[in-house]
Protein backbone atom coordinates (compact mmCIF):
# COMPACT_ATOMS: atom_id res chain seq x y z
CA UNK A 1 0.00 0.00 0.00
CA UNK A 2 2.78 2.44 0.95
CA UNK A 3 4.86 1.49 -2.10
CA UNK A 4 1.86 2.14 -4.34
CA UNK A 5 1.31 5.61 -2.84
CA UNK A 6 5.00 6.48 -3.17
CA UNK A 7 4.95 5.43 -6.81
CA UNK A 8 1.97 7.68 -7.49
CA UNK A 9 3.72 10.62 -5.79
CA UNK A 10 6.89 10.38 -7.89
CA UNK A 11 5.53 12.05 -11.04
CA UNK A 12 4.00 14.82 -8.95
CA UNK A 13 7.25 15.49 -7.10
CA UNK A 14 9.22 15.39 -10.34
CA UNK A 15 6.84 17.87 -11.98
CA UNK A 16 7.03 20.18 -8.96
CA UNK A 17 10.82 20.08 -9.03
CA UNK A 18 10.88 20.99 -12.71
CA UNK A 19 8.50 23.93 -12.13
CA UNK A 20 10.56 25.23 -9.20
CA UNK A 21 13.78 24.83 -11.14
CA UNK A 22 12.33 26.71 -14.11
CA UNK A 23 10.98 29.46 -11.87
CA UNK A 24 14.35 29.90 -10.26
CA UNK A 25 16.06 30.22 -13.64
CA UNK A 26 13.61 32.77 -15.07
CA UNK A 27 13.44 35.04 -12.00
CA UNK A 28 17.10 35.88 -12.33
CA UNK A 29 17.28 39.16 -14.25
CA UNK A 30 19.76 39.55 -17.06
CA UNK A 31 22.39 42.21 -16.27
CA UNK A 32 21.96 45.52 -18.10
CA UNK A 33 24.57 46.32 -20.69
CA UNK A 34 25.47 49.89 -21.69
CA UNK A 35 25.83 49.75 -25.43
CA UNK A 36 24.76 53.06 -27.04
CA UNK A 37 23.32 52.66 -30.52
CA UNK A 38 22.98 55.74 -32.72
CA UNK A 39 19.38 56.77 -33.36
CA UNK A 40 18.60 57.05 -37.06
CA UNK A 41 16.87 60.38 -37.54
CA UNK A 42 14.45 60.57 -40.45
CA UNK A 43 15.18 63.76 -42.40
CA UNK A 44 13.24 63.13 -45.62
CA UNK A 45 14.04 65.86 -48.13
CA UNK A 46 15.15 68.32 -45.46
CA UNK A 47 18.89 68.97 -45.11
CA UNK A 48 20.72 67.13 -42.30
CA UNK A 49 20.25 69.14 -39.09
CA UNK A 50 23.15 70.53 -37.10
CA UNK A 51 22.60 68.69 -33.81
CA UNK A 52 24.68 69.37 -30.66
CA UNK A 53 27.87 67.30 -30.57
CA UNK A 54 27.68 66.84 -26.79
CA UNK A 55 24.31 65.04 -26.87
CA UNK A 56 24.25 62.51 -29.72
CA UNK A 57 20.91 60.79 -30.27
CA UNK A 58 20.88 57.14 -29.18
CA UNK A 59 18.00 54.66 -29.21
CA UNK A 60 18.03 54.37 -25.41
CA UNK A 61 18.46 58.11 -24.88
CA UNK A 62 15.50 58.86 -27.14
CA UNK A 63 13.46 56.17 -25.38
CA UNK A 64 14.24 57.70 -21.98
CA UNK A 65 13.22 61.11 -23.29
CA UNK A 66 9.99 59.61 -24.62
CA UNK A 67 9.24 58.19 -21.17
CA UNK A 68 9.94 61.55 -19.51
CA UNK A 69 7.90 63.48 -22.09
CA UNK A 70 4.83 61.41 -21.19
CA UNK A 71 5.61 61.15 -17.45
CA UNK A 72 3.08 62.92 -15.22
CA UNK A 73 5.35 62.57 -12.17
CA UNK A 74 7.28 65.52 -13.56
CA UNK A 75 4.42 67.72 -12.31
CA UNK A 76 3.74 68.60 -8.67
CA UNK A 77 0.59 66.49 -8.29
CA UNK A 78 1.22 63.98 -11.10
CA UNK A 79 -1.68 65.48 -13.08
CA UNK A 80 0.07 66.59 -16.27
CA UNK A 81 3.04 65.76 -18.45
CA UNK A 82 4.75 67.52 -21.35
CA UNK A 83 2.42 65.61 -23.66
CA UNK A 84 -0.63 67.08 -21.89
CA UNK A 85 0.04 70.41 -23.63
CA UNK A 86 1.80 69.03 -26.71
CA UNK A 87 -0.70 66.55 -28.07
CA UNK A 88 0.53 64.25 -30.82
CA UNK A 89 -2.78 64.16 -32.70
CA UNK A 90 -2.70 67.96 -32.97
CA UNK A 91 0.83 68.28 -34.29
CA UNK A 92 2.25 68.30 -30.74
CA UNK A 93 0.38 71.52 -30.01
CA UNK A 94 -2.66 72.23 -27.83
CA UNK A 95 -6.25 72.87 -28.85
CA UNK A 96 -6.68 75.21 -25.87
CA UNK A 97 -5.88 78.89 -26.33
CA UNK A 98 -3.83 78.70 -23.14
CA UNK A 99 -2.81 75.32 -21.74
CA UNK A 100 -4.03 74.15 -18.35
CA UNK A 101 -1.39 73.57 -15.71
CA UNK A 102 -1.45 72.20 -12.16
CA UNK A 103 -4.47 73.46 -10.16
CA UNK A 104 -6.14 74.42 -13.45
CA UNK A 105 -3.94 77.52 -13.81
CA UNK A 106 -3.55 78.88 -17.33
CA UNK A 107 -0.44 80.12 -19.10
CA UNK A 108 -0.15 83.34 -21.10
CA UNK A 109 0.76 81.97 -24.53
CA UNK A 110 -0.46 79.24 -26.84
CA UNK A 111 1.58 76.02 -26.71
CA UNK A 112 4.01 75.82 -29.62
CA UNK A 113 4.44 72.67 -31.67
CA UNK A 114 7.51 70.56 -30.92
CA UNK A 115 8.21 68.80 -34.20
CA UNK A 116 11.24 69.47 -36.46
CA UNK A 117 13.03 71.23 -33.63
CA UNK A 118 16.21 69.60 -34.91
CA UNK A 119 16.26 72.39 -37.53
CA UNK A 120 15.73 75.17 -34.97
CA UNK A 121 19.00 77.00 -34.33
CA UNK A 122 17.85 80.35 -32.93
CA UNK A 123 16.35 79.85 -29.49
CA UNK A 124 13.16 78.25 -28.20
CA UNK A 125 9.76 79.45 -26.94
CA UNK A 126 7.79 82.25 -28.60
CA UNK A 127 10.29 84.78 -27.23
CA UNK A 128 13.45 82.68 -27.64
CA UNK A 129 14.38 82.90 -23.98
CA UNK A 130 15.85 79.37 -23.98
CA UNK A 131 19.06 79.16 -26.01
CA UNK A 132 19.10 75.36 -26.31
CA UNK A 133 16.34 72.77 -26.40
CA UNK A 134 17.70 71.17 -23.22
CA UNK A 135 17.16 74.51 -21.46
CA UNK A 136 13.61 74.77 -22.79
CA UNK A 137 12.84 71.23 -21.62
CA UNK A 138 13.17 72.02 -17.91
CA UNK A 139 11.46 75.40 -17.69
CA UNK A 140 7.81 74.18 -17.92
CA UNK A 141 8.52 71.68 -15.14
CA UNK A 142 9.44 74.51 -12.80
CA UNK A 143 6.96 77.11 -14.06
CA UNK A 144 4.43 78.30 -11.47
CA UNK A 145 1.64 78.25 -14.08
CA UNK A 146 2.53 74.89 -15.57
CA UNK A 147 3.96 71.85 -13.76
CA UNK A 148 4.95 73.65 -10.52
CA UNK A 149 7.69 71.17 -9.57
CA UNK A 150 11.30 71.50 -8.48
CA UNK A 151 14.10 69.58 -10.13
CA UNK A 152 15.38 68.02 -6.86
CA UNK A 153 11.88 66.64 -6.28
CA UNK A 154 11.66 65.29 -9.83
CA UNK A 155 15.07 63.61 -9.48
CA UNK A 156 13.98 61.99 -6.20
CA UNK A 157 10.75 60.66 -7.70
CA UNK A 158 12.52 59.15 -10.70
CA UNK A 159 15.34 57.75 -8.56
CA UNK A 160 12.76 55.81 -6.54
CA UNK A 161 11.67 53.80 -9.59
CA UNK A 162 13.71 50.86 -10.88
CA UNK A 163 12.48 51.31 -14.46
CA UNK A 164 13.96 54.79 -14.55
CA UNK A 165 17.22 53.76 -12.91
CA UNK A 166 17.50 51.05 -15.56
CA UNK A 167 16.73 53.40 -18.43
CA UNK A 168 19.18 56.06 -17.22
CA UNK A 169 21.82 53.32 -17.11
CA UNK A 170 21.03 52.29 -20.68
CA UNK A 171 21.08 55.91 -21.83
CA UNK A 172 24.10 57.23 -19.91
CA UNK A 173 26.08 54.25 -18.61
CA UNK A 174 25.08 54.32 -14.93
CA UNK A 175 21.93 54.73 -12.82
CA UNK A 176 22.66 58.27 -11.66
CA UNK A 177 19.70 60.55 -12.30
CA UNK A 178 20.45 64.26 -12.53
CA UNK A 179 18.77 67.43 -13.70
CA UNK A 180 21.22 67.67 -16.60
CA UNK A 181 20.53 64.11 -17.77
CA UNK A 182 16.77 64.68 -17.64
CA UNK A 183 17.26 67.72 -19.87
CA UNK A 184 19.50 65.86 -22.30
CA UNK A 185 17.07 62.95 -22.61
CA UNK A 186 14.11 65.25 -23.25
CA UNK A 187 16.19 67.10 -25.81
CA UNK A 188 16.99 63.84 -27.59
CA UNK A 189 13.35 62.79 -27.78
CA UNK A 190 12.10 66.15 -29.02
CA UNK A 191 14.83 66.21 -31.67
CA UNK A 192 13.55 62.80 -32.82
CA UNK A 193 10.02 64.14 -33.53
CA UNK A 194 10.19 64.72 -37.26
CA UNK A 195 7.57 65.67 -39.85
CA UNK A 196 8.76 65.13 -43.43
CA UNK A 197 6.04 63.11 -45.17
CA UNK A 198 3.17 65.41 -46.13
CA UNK A 199 1.27 65.34 -49.40
CA UNK A 200 3.41 68.28 -50.50
CA UNK A 201 6.59 66.28 -49.82
CA UNK A 202 5.23 63.41 -51.89
CA UNK A 203 4.27 65.90 -54.61
CA UNK A 204 7.85 67.21 -54.74
CA UNK A 205 9.05 63.62 -55.13
CA UNK A 206 6.68 63.13 -58.06
CA UNK A 207 4.54 60.58 -56.21
CA UNK A 208 1.24 62.50 -56.17
CA UNK A 209 -0.28 65.43 -58.02
CA UNK A 210 -1.83 68.50 -56.44
CA UNK A 211 -5.44 69.34 -57.20
CA UNK A 212 -6.22 72.45 -59.21
CA UNK A 213 -7.08 74.36 -56.04
CA UNK A 214 -3.94 73.14 -54.23
CA UNK A 215 -1.71 74.10 -57.17
CA UNK A 216 -3.27 77.54 -57.39
CA UNK A 217 -2.83 77.93 -53.64
CA UNK A 218 0.81 76.93 -54.01
CA UNK A 219 1.32 79.62 -56.64
CA UNK A 220 -0.29 82.22 -54.37
CA UNK A 221 1.87 81.09 -51.47
CA UNK A 222 5.18 81.46 -53.30
CA UNK A 223 4.41 84.40 -55.62
CA UNK A 224 5.36 87.89 -54.45
CA UNK A 225 2.82 90.58 -53.75
CA UNK A 226 2.55 92.94 -56.71
CA UNK A 227 -0.20 95.62 -56.54
CA UNK A 228 0.72 96.93 -59.99
CA UNK A 229 -0.24 93.61 -61.59
CA UNK A 230 -3.13 92.14 -59.56
CA UNK A 231 -3.60 89.21 -61.95
CA UNK A 232 -0.20 87.75 -61.04
CA UNK A 233 0.07 89.13 -57.48
CA UNK A 234 0.64 86.51 -54.79
CA UNK A 235 0.26 86.29 -51.03
CA UNK A 236 4.06 86.35 -50.53
CA UNK A 237 3.85 83.86 -47.64
CA UNK A 238 7.30 82.44 -48.38
CA UNK A 239 8.91 85.70 -47.28
CA UNK A 240 8.62 84.49 -43.68
CA UNK A 241 7.66 80.82 -44.07
CA UNK A 242 10.51 79.79 -46.31
CA UNK A 243 12.53 76.70 -47.10
CA UNK A 244 11.40 73.11 -46.84
CA UNK A 245 10.45 73.55 -43.20
CA UNK A 246 8.28 76.59 -44.01
CA UNK A 247 9.83 78.90 -41.40
CA UNK A 248 12.81 81.24 -41.16
CA UNK A 249 13.85 80.55 -37.53
CA UNK A 250 13.51 84.26 -36.77
CA UNK A 251 11.38 86.58 -34.61
CA UNK A 252 8.98 89.04 -36.21
CA UNK A 253 6.15 91.43 -35.47
CA UNK A 254 3.41 90.37 -37.88
CA UNK A 255 1.07 93.30 -37.38
CA UNK A 256 -1.32 91.95 -34.78
CA UNK A 257 -1.56 95.01 -32.49
CA UNK A 258 -0.64 98.62 -32.01
CA UNK A 259 -0.88 98.43 -28.21
CA UNK A 260 0.95 95.44 -26.76
CA UNK A 261 -0.03 93.35 -23.75
CA UNK A 262 2.84 90.94 -24.49
CA UNK A 263 6.22 92.38 -25.44
CA UNK A 264 7.44 89.09 -26.91
CA UNK A 265 11.12 88.86 -27.81
CA UNK A 266 11.90 92.10 -25.95
CA UNK A 267 11.26 90.26 -22.68
CA UNK A 268 14.21 87.99 -23.44
CA UNK A 269 16.62 90.44 -25.06
CA UNK A 270 15.63 93.68 -23.23
CA UNK A 271 16.01 95.36 -26.61
CA UNK A 272 13.15 97.72 -27.48
CA UNK A 273 13.54 96.93 -31.19
CA UNK A 274 12.32 93.39 -30.35
CA UNK A 275 9.02 94.56 -28.86
CA UNK A 276 6.08 92.39 -29.97
CA UNK A 277 8.28 90.11 -32.07
CA UNK A 278 7.55 86.39 -31.80
CA UNK A 279 9.03 83.21 -33.21
CA UNK A 280 7.96 82.44 -36.77
CA UNK A 281 6.55 78.90 -36.56
CA UNK A 282 6.71 76.22 -39.22
CA UNK A 283 3.58 75.95 -41.36
CA UNK A 284 3.94 72.20 -41.56
CA UNK A 285 0.88 70.56 -40.01
CA UNK A 286 -0.76 73.98 -39.70
CA UNK A 287 -4.19 72.42 -40.26
CA UNK A 288 -3.68 70.41 -37.03
CA UNK A 289 -2.41 73.15 -34.73
CA UNK A 290 -5.29 75.60 -34.21
CA UNK A 291 -5.67 78.04 -32.52
CA UNK A 292 -3.09 80.33 -34.10
CA UNK A 293 -0.63 83.07 -33.10
CA UNK A 294 1.23 83.39 -29.81
CA UNK A 295 -2.03 84.16 -27.99
CA UNK A 296 -4.28 81.78 -29.92
CA UNK A 297 -6.51 84.65 -31.07
CA UNK A 298 -7.37 83.10 -34.43
CA UNK A 299 -9.41 79.89 -34.41
CA UNK A 300 -9.34 79.10 -38.12
CA UNK A 301 -6.97 79.33 -41.06
CA UNK A 302 -9.49 81.61 -42.76
CA UNK A 303 -9.03 84.13 -39.95
CA UNK A 304 -5.25 83.88 -40.26
CA UNK A 305 -5.22 84.50 -44.01
CA UNK A 306 -7.75 87.32 -43.67
CA UNK A 307 -5.46 89.00 -41.13
CA UNK A 308 -2.64 89.17 -43.68
CA UNK A 309 -5.09 90.06 -46.44
CA UNK A 310 -6.78 93.09 -44.86
CA UNK A 311 -6.15 93.08 -41.10
CA UNK A 312 -2.55 94.21 -40.64
CA UNK A 313 -1.97 96.83 -37.93
CA UNK A 314 1.00 99.17 -38.17
CA UNK A 315 3.40 99.59 -35.25
CA UNK A 316 7.04 100.67 -34.82
CA UNK A 317 8.48 97.13 -34.96
CA UNK A 318 6.25 95.60 -37.65
CA UNK A 319 8.23 93.64 -40.23
CA UNK A 320 9.05 95.96 -43.15
CA UNK A 321 7.90 93.37 -45.70
CA UNK A 322 4.37 93.68 -44.33
CA UNK A 323 4.28 97.45 -44.70
CA UNK A 324 4.19 97.26 -48.50
CA UNK A 325 0.79 95.50 -48.65
CA UNK A 326 -0.37 97.52 -45.61
CA UNK A 327 0.18 100.80 -47.47
CA UNK A 328 -1.38 99.45 -50.68
CA UNK A 329 -4.71 98.21 -49.39
CA UNK A 330 -3.80 94.65 -48.48
CA UNK A 331 -2.98 91.50 -50.44
CA UNK A 332 -6.07 91.74 -52.69
CA UNK A 333 -7.00 88.10 -52.09
CA UNK A 334 -10.51 87.09 -53.17
CA UNK A 335 -12.59 84.54 -51.28
CA UNK A 336 -11.54 81.96 -53.87
CA UNK A 337 -7.89 82.93 -53.42
CA UNK A 338 -8.21 82.38 -49.68
CA UNK A 339 -9.81 78.96 -50.09
CA UNK A 340 -7.17 77.86 -52.61
CA UNK A 341 -4.36 79.09 -50.36
CA UNK A 342 -5.82 77.11 -47.45
CA UNK A 343 -6.15 74.05 -49.70
CA UNK A 344 -2.40 74.26 -50.30
CA UNK A 345 -1.64 74.76 -46.59
CA UNK A 346 -3.52 71.54 -45.86
CA UNK A 347 -1.13 69.63 -48.13
CA UNK A 348 1.54 70.34 -45.50
CA UNK A 349 -0.16 67.94 -43.05
CA UNK A 350 1.85 64.82 -42.19
CA UNK A 351 -0.76 62.22 -41.20
CA UNK A 352 1.91 59.81 -39.95
CA UNK A 353 3.09 62.33 -37.34
CA UNK A 354 -0.27 62.24 -35.58
CA UNK A 355 -0.26 58.46 -35.16
CA UNK A 356 3.39 57.36 -35.15
CA UNK A 357 3.91 54.90 -32.30
CA UNK A 358 7.51 55.99 -31.62
CA UNK A 359 6.21 59.35 -30.38
CA UNK A 360 3.26 58.08 -28.35
CA UNK A 361 3.13 57.24 -24.66
CA UNK A 362 5.20 54.16 -23.77
CA UNK A 363 3.11 53.54 -20.66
Amino acid sequence: MNNSNNTKLLPVCLLLSIILLGYGCHTKEEPLVYKPIAYQLETGDLPPPNLPMDNPLTTDGVQLGRMLFHEKKLSLDASISCSSCHLQEYGFSDTATFSKGVNDLRGHRQAMSVFNLAWNTNGFFWDGRAELLRHQALLPIQDALEMQETMPSVVAKLQAEQQYRNQFFLAFGDETITEERIALALEQFMFSIVSVDSKYDRHLRGEVALTTAEQRGKDLFFNEYNPSFPAISGADCAHCHSGKNFENDDYMNNGLDSIFTDNGREKATLNSSDKAKFKVPSLRNIALTAPYMHDGRFKTLEEVVQHYNTGLINSPTIDPALLYPYHNGGLMLSNQDIQDLIAFLKTLTDDKLATKEEYSSPF
